[in-house]
């Protein structure tokens, strides 16, 4: 034991994580930090705990722990009343219980001691540490109770009762009994930490793994103006961050992701000094809302910190940060295991999809996803906790935002839909404990949804989740993962937007064989490039419009830039070390014409289908420019943050002059073919590329066949008219003449060659004739991956 500690107070130099029985899992892991991690420039603010010792002699004192526990004898935590009646009365009991004198001298002593080292005007956070909390098999995280700005020893004796006090939380007794915890064998121990400025600064909560997918090399980081208890309880929709952990390490640009959250409010200090109400929410200036609230480079340092952090701790980390307003220095607050996607075993993918395609007149609200599955029931709008009794069990639980009083609630519920939060809020962290789907941040669900009215709630469909009207027909699938035949084929995914790319990830794949970029540029920026680039010269209304969307980012251009490069690495990091083929933009003019500004710069084409599009539209003056910022944004992923799995692939590609005219503009930006092992590959989908296969390689990599446009084009037929389209078929004789043309070709000359059209998707004979001819890969829709593999695998044993 240290000279300046007693049996009842630990400073956190002096703890560690053989201390957590002492003083809880939560300021043993602070006193772990302090201790190791301060030479890898992680910053943990001074402060003190009280033991568990010298909580069970508060208890001890004038006989409250027998009073208690005759409260709690025979109890029946089902039974909701009797619950609040008996954690009341217990919580009262707490809060009135007077100090044994030496417990009281010694916390005021070691007050005076950090009050001397911050000065008279520092205030406090009070928080509640259990013996049993944040350990790798439990969750106990956010059952009690914190105070923060708590000043002078007043306060803090009081808040240090109120933190006693929280044990006993209606939900905080229940959630021992279903964890099987002894309530006598679980003690607290009160943090007084030093208050990080803030509440005129930023703060938040970061994971060292994806929450959602459980995707290991990426820190998801959370952010919002003011104290962090906003981003936790959720009443905020904080900005979020993705930093990619082998670039961290390497040294490079890592930031994978930014999305800027609504940040409608903040908790700042009041100058009320009774605890509990020294803290309120104001509302954030119109004019900060739309900025990130961290800066990249304050991204990344927190970054650091959180991997320092995991590999010190060998496992997945829940983390909570603050930026301090006044020195403008990053520290870590909290620090404990991730305990949802940390815990799941086993290699079987489960998979939610829903039938159909999206019925869009059927959306009703939608906000931040959560998980990845789909629930259904009556909605049951809920004001406060104190309604749980008339929710019955498979409803769907709609409320404002919810705290940990309302969780015996969530436990009966299909599927979560909450106004307020982002993915670290609590109603998003308890979803995914229990393992149901949860739509969060929405705005306005309590509003937009009725009382016993029907719905779905999709989580399957990406970082965006649905509420549909209604009950909708959805499929569930179990993936075997661990036990994939060998096949002479690689399969590789065709994925259209970067949302899903962790999760996809999982399933196997031999990487992307078609990454739309039209797909990542319409979701992510949904403004004609040539509006951004000429944003000065717009009409005033949609000047206006355009600047609103781009406002976290520097400038229009650096705003496509980024936001392409934001999509195009998180699917290159998710399937790395795989290859990953990123198609260049292929938008129609008419799909061009439908972005925002983009009206004025594309021409009326009768058939956009053969028209301005692909190598064409790269090589024209009017879009040179817009080009240009497409291979920027490659050469960034690639060059700066060394996702070298990237290879570029061109669309319609329908002369040779064409083909070496994009092989020399890709140079002229810096994307020079055979350097940094660039690979360039072209889609093979014209007739006259099977045709005069030999001539096209000449200038590629490889082929990778498109077979939709290759279809249409073979057999003279518009797939998108109703008129005609029954006629579409890859597998018509002709349309296999083609295939087999530029596939020989390929195989000949050692270059790559793979489809990544629909046909092997949707025609299993097709996928087992195509690996018949030699195909090196087969890009398909993820949802057919696992079926085709298996369909292909039993056709090779069998020829």
């Amino acid at each position: 034991m240290s000279t300046n500690e007693t049996e009842n107070i630990a400073w956190f130099k002096d703890l560690g994580m053989g201390d957590v029985e002492r003083v809880g899992g939560k300021n043993a892991s602070l006193g772990e930090m302090v201790q190791h991690l301060s030479k890898a420039g992680v910053s943990v603010p001074n402060g003190f705990a009280t033991t568990a010792d010298a909580y069970r002699r508060f208890l001890a004192h004038e006989g409250l722990a027998d009073r208690i526990n005759g409260i709690l004898g025979g109890l029946d935590v089902e039974d909701t009343r009797a619950l609040a009646q008996a954690g009341s009365e217990i919580r009262q009991a707490v809060e009135e219980q007077p100090f044994p004198p030496d417990l009281e001298a010694d916390i005021r002593a070691a007050y005076d001691t950090l009050v001397g080292e911050q000065g008279d005007e520092a205030s406090f956070a009070v928080r509640s540490s259990a013996t049993a909390e944040d350990l790798p098999d439990a969750s106990f995280a956010g059952q009690q109770e914190t105070f923060l700005n708590v000043r002078g020893i007043d306060a803090v004796l009081q808040a240090i009762r109120l933190v006693f006090a929280s044990l006993y939380n209606d939900r905080a007794i229940s959630y021992r009994v279903h964890s099987n915890f002894d309530h006598e064998a679980v003690a607290l121990s009160a943090g007084v930490q030093r208050m990080v400025r803030s509440d005129i600064g930023a703060s938040g909560v970061m994971f060292t793994i994806d929450t959602e997918s459980g995707f290991p090399d990426a820190v998801f980081v959370t952010s919002s103006y003011g104290l962090g208890e906003a981003v936790v309880q959720g009443a905020v929709n904080p900005d979020e961050f993705y930093v990619y952990k082998p670039a961290l390490r390497a040294g490079r640009p890592a930031v994978l992701k930014r999305g800027v959250g609504g940040k409608a409010t903040k908790m700042v200090y009041t100058e009320d000094s009774e605890v509990g109400r020294s803290t309120e929410f104001v509302d954030v200036d119109e004019a900060e809302r739309g900025k990130l609230s961290l800066t990249d480079a304050e991204v990344t340092e927190l970054a650091q910190h959180a991997l320092a952090i995991e590999e010190h701790y060998g496992r997945p980390m829940d983390i909570e940060w603050g930026k301090d307003g006044v020195d403008g220095k990053l520290y870590i607050l909290q620090a404990r295991p991730e305990t949802v996607k940390s815990r799941e075993t086993g290699s079987t993918l489960q998979r939610f999809r829903m039938d159909g395609k999206r019925d869009e007149s059927a959306v009703i609200v939608e906000g931040r996803a959560i998980g990845q599955k789909i629930g259904a029931g009556k909605v049951r709008i809920l004001k406060s906790a104190e309604e749980m009794h008339d929710f019955e069990k498979g409803d769907v639980l709609v409320a404002d935002m919810t705290d940990p009083d309302w969780e015996p609630i969530m436990k009966r519920a299909s599927a979560i839909v909450t106004n307020r939060g982002g993915r670290t809020a609590h109603a998003a962290i308890i979803s995914r404990e229990l393992g149901i789907p949860a739509v969060v941040g929405t705005g306005t669900a309590t509003r937009d949804l009725t009382e016993g009215q029907e719905v779905t709630v999709s989580c399957a469909e990406g970082d965006t989740g649905y509420v549909y009207d209604g009950l909708r027909d959805f499929t569930v699938t179990e993936t075997a993962l661990d036990d994939m035949p060998d096949i002479p084929v690689k399969i590789m995914m065709n994925i259209g937007t970067p949302d899903q790319a962790f999760e996809y990830s999982r399933l196997p794949n031999a990487g992307i064989g078609l990454a739309r970029l039209e797909f990542i540029i319409n979701r992510q920026i949904g403004i004609h490039p040539r509006a951004l680039l000429e944003l000065d010269d717009q009409e005033p209304e949609l000047k206006a419009e355009i600047e609103a969307l781009i406002e976290a980012y520097p400038g229009p251009r650096e705003f496509f830039v980024q936001r392409v490069a934001e999509g195009v690495s998180m699917l290159a990091a998710a399937f790395a070390p795989e290859p990953v083929i990123v198609r260049m933009s292929d938008f129609k003019s008419n799909e061009y014409a439908g972005m925002l500004g983009g009206a004025r710069y594309e021409p009326d084409e009768e058939n956009p289908m053969i028209g301005y599009r692909g190598a064409s539209r790269y090589l024209s003056e009017d879009f040179a420019e817009c080009f240009a910022m497409e291979c920027e944004a490659l050469k960034y992923v690639r060059d700066e943050m060394g996702l070298t799995n990237v290879k570029v692939m061109i669309p319609f590609v329908r002369t040779t002059a064409e083909a070496q005219g994009v092989i020399d503009l890709l140079a002229a930006h810096g994307l020079v073919r055979g350097e940094n092992g660039l690979q360039v590959v072209m889609m093979c989908e014209v007739p006259s590329n099977a045709v005069n296969a030999a001539d096209f390689l000449e200038h590629f990599d490889g082929f990778s066949i498109g077979s939709n446009d290759l279809t249409q084009l073979t057999l003279g037929l518009d797939r998108d008219s109703s008129l005609v389209a029954g006629s579409f078929d890859e597998r018509d004789p002709a349309v296999k003449r083609m295939l087999t043309l530029a596939i020989e070709a390929c195989l000949e000359r050692g270059k790559y060659v793979g489809i990544c059209g629909q046909g092997p998707s949707d025609h299993p004979d097709l996928a087992e004739w195509l690996m018949d001819q030699g195909i090196e890969t087969m890009s398909l829709n993820p949802d057919t991956v696992v079926e085709t593999w298996l369909s292909l695998a039993k056709h090779a044993k069998g020829s």
